[in-house]
C-alpha cells in the first residue's frame, strides 16, 4: 500500500515497475510489427539480476509478462506507447523546442536513443537510485546521452521546480515535457499540484505528452487485488481515485490539447489490439497539449 513517505529503489516498490516496463519494452520489441523498439531495455532488464535474464531468455513461462490476458496486451501497450512519444519529441525538435523534461524519468533512455539536434538538453527527474542505475548500465556497455543529458535526483513529492531549476532549466525557453506512465502513481491532488507546477515553469510554445488511464472499475480492483501476482501488488501502488482530466485542466487555462485512446491509436498504427479483452488498454490514453 502506497503511503505519504514511501521509498523505493530501481528493484522495489514504485521503482520496480520501471523494469517491469522496461522488460516489456524489450519484449514487445522482437514482434516483426513492432511500431517502436528500444534496444536500451534490453541492457537495463539483464542487468537488473538473473530473475530477469531468465524471463528474456524465455525460462519464465509463467511470468505475468507472457501470459495471453495480460502479458500480451501490455508488452503492446508499452511498444505503442513508446512509439507514441517519440513521435511527440521528434515533433517538439523539429518546433524548435530545445528543452526536454522527462518528470519520474524511470528507464527512459532517449537521452541516449533518439536524433536530438545540437543543442537539446534532456533534464531526467527521478530519485538518485534510479538515475544511477541506469547511467552506470549504459556506460557499462559503452553509451553515452547523444543530448545534454541532465540527472536530477529528486522525488516529485518534494519542492521539484526549485531542484529543476538549480539543475540548469530555463523557464523562458519553451519546453517539451514528458508525463509518462506517472499519474496513476499520483493522488489526484498531487497531479493537480504536478499540473499547477508545469504551467508556471511553461513558456509560450511549450507543450507536454502525457499518459493518462480512466477510473478502473470495481470488478477489476477485485479481480486484481487477490494473491500476490504483480497485479495485486501493482492495485496496491496506483491511486484509483476520480481525478482531473488533463486536456479539461489544461484547456481551462488558456492551451490547446487532443488526447486518442490506446486502443484507437494502436488501430491507427495498422495492427490489432493484442490479447484477449484489452481491459486495461480500453482504459489508457495518450495526450499532447501545447500553449500557446
Amino acid at each position: 500500500m502506497r503511503t505519504d513517505n514511501d521509498s523505493w529503489d530501481i528493484k522495489t516498490g514504485v521503482g520496480s515497475t520501471a523494469l517491469f516496463v522496461a522488460a516489456a519494452r524489450a519484449l514487445g520489441g522482437r514482434a516483426v510489427d513492432a511500431p517502436a523498439r528500444d534496444p536500451f531495455a534490453e541492457l537495463f532488464v539483464r542487468a537488473a539480476g538473473p530473475e530477469w535474464v531468465d524471463l528474456l531468455e524465455g525460462r519464465a513461462p509463467g511470468h505475468p509478462l507472457l501470459t495471453p490476458d495480460f502479458g500480451v496486451q501490455f508488452q503492446q501497450h508499452q511498444i505503442a506507447r513508446t512509439r507514441y512519444f517519440d513521435d511527440f519529441m521528434a515533433a517538439a525538435a523539429a518546433a524548435g523546442i530545445r528543452q526536454i523534461v522527462i518528470l519520474a524519468a524511470g528507464l527512459d533512455a532517449r537521452a541516449y536513443r533518439l536524433a536530438w539536434p545540437d543543442g537539446t538538453a534532456v533534464y531526467e527527474l527521478d530519485r538518485q537510485q534510479v538515475l544511477e542505475f541506469k547511467r552506470e548500465t549504459l556506460a557499462a556497455a559503452g553509451h553515452k546521452p547523444v543530448a545534454d543529458r541532465h540527472e536530477v535526483a529528486v522525488d516529485l513529492r518534494e519542492d521539484w521546480p526549485k531542484v529543476l531549476r538549480d539543475s540548469g532549466f530555463d523557464p523562458e525557453a519553451p519546453t517539451a515535457w514528458l508525463v509518462e506512465g506517472l499519474l496513476i502513481y499520483l493522488t489526484p491532488a498531487a497531479q493537480d499540484q504536478l499540473f499547477d507546477a508545469i504551467a508556471g515553469l511553461s513558456a509560450p510554445g511549450s507543450r507536454v505528452a502525457i499518459e493518462q488511464m480512466d477510473l478502473l472499475p470495481a470488478e477489476a480492483v477485485a479481480a486484481m487485488s487477490g494473491g500476490g501476482d504483480s497485479g495485486s501488488d501493482w492495485v496496491r501502488m496506483i491511486y484509483n481515485e476520480p481525478r482531473t482530466e488533463s486536456t479539461d485542466w489544461f484547456a481551462a487555462r488558456g492551451w490547446t490539447g487532443e488526447r486518442i485512446y490506446l486502443t484507437d491509436y494502436i488501430e491507427s498504427l495498422g495492427l490489432t489490439p493484442a490479447g484477449e479483452g484489452p481491459q486495461q488498454q480500453s482504459l489508457i490514453n495518450l495526450v499532447t497539449i501545447v500553449r500557446p
